[in-house]
């Protein structure tokens, strides 16, 4: 009896499936396929069951100081870096809710409504919540109003609603250095806030014109959002959060966890 080897290398077809008509194969290639989505979804599985309470939550910071464009970190909040991460957000089929995390003693007028304009793109899809840290004032709460709930500790410092405007003049310390300013100008108020002369008196009233305009649009604007009245928050005075609860200016007392599990309640 003769035997034959194998040649070294060449490919050995298991005993059994060689000349298997091709539709078993095709079995064996869904049975692999099945067994590959069960183990997927055991997987799965065990891993949201393990994830942290906030999954389905997106956190979007807003620290520092608010002022419009791109930028962030370093004390700044820029409107476009957070309204990008707002929208994002809201687009996200994998995100229930937004929670703002808001630690600003406020920004610039416009920085802040170019963020609400974001929010309010936002709330067409899906929850938005506000969560205070230390401090959610002036600019940093009309964003918050802006929301669907706020959330602040017993001690956050919030409302200070209002505007202001500082001119500085150090017309004194320029002639004791000896430095002279001769501006060029094309127009009487072309140099108006310069820190080389103090104001004329028809500057300061067109400044405070200003002020006053800015200021009486941020508090109707807050008004609108919130149920409250204008002479609640028209002194500008900053708010306990305890107080602020009293008032009407938060809805609830709790910190971003508390807000986390609120937002996952209103998505429902």
């Amino acid at each position: 009896m003769s035997s034959t080897r194998a040649s070294e290398g060449a490919l050995t077809v298991p005993e059994g499936t060689a000349g298997a008509p091709p539709h078993r194969w095709r079995w064996y290639s869904v049975l692999i396929l099945v067994g590959i989505i069960v183990g997927l979804s055991f997987l799965l599985a065990f891993l949201f069951d393990g994830l942290p309470e906030e999954m389905g939550v997106t956190i979007v910071r807003i620290d520092g100081t608010i002022v419009s464009g791109n930028a962030f970190g370093g004390g700044l909040s820029g409107s476009e870096a957070v309204g990008r991460e707002i929208r994002r957000a809201a687009d996200d089929p994998m995100v229930e809710a937004i929670v703002l995390r808001i630690n600003s003693g406020g920004g610039t007028p416009a920085g802040a409504q170019e963020i609400v304009r974001d929010i309010a793109f936002a709330r067409k899809k899906k929850p938005v919540i506000s969560s205070m840290g230390d401090m959610g004032t002036s600019a940093a709460y009309y964003i918050a109003a802006a929301t669907d709930r706020i959330y602040a500790n017993p001690d956050t410092l919030t409302a200070g609603v209002g505007t202001i405007w500082t001119f500085y003049d150090r017309s004194d310390l320029m002639e004791r250095r000896g430095v002279k300013v001769d501006p060029v100008k094309s127009g009487e108020l072309k140099d108006f806030g310069a820190d080389y002369r103090n104001l004329t008196g028809e500057e300061r009233d067109y400044a405070q014109q200003i002020v006053n305009e800015s200021a009486a649009y941020l508090i109707n604007e807050i008004t609108t959002y919130r149920h409250i009245t204008p002479d609640m928050i028209e002194d500008a005075r900053v708010v306990r959060g305890q107080e602020a609860l009293k008032l009407g200016l938060i809805d609830e007392l709790g910190n971003l966890n508390d807000a986390i599990m609120g937002a996952k309640r209103l998505a429902g």
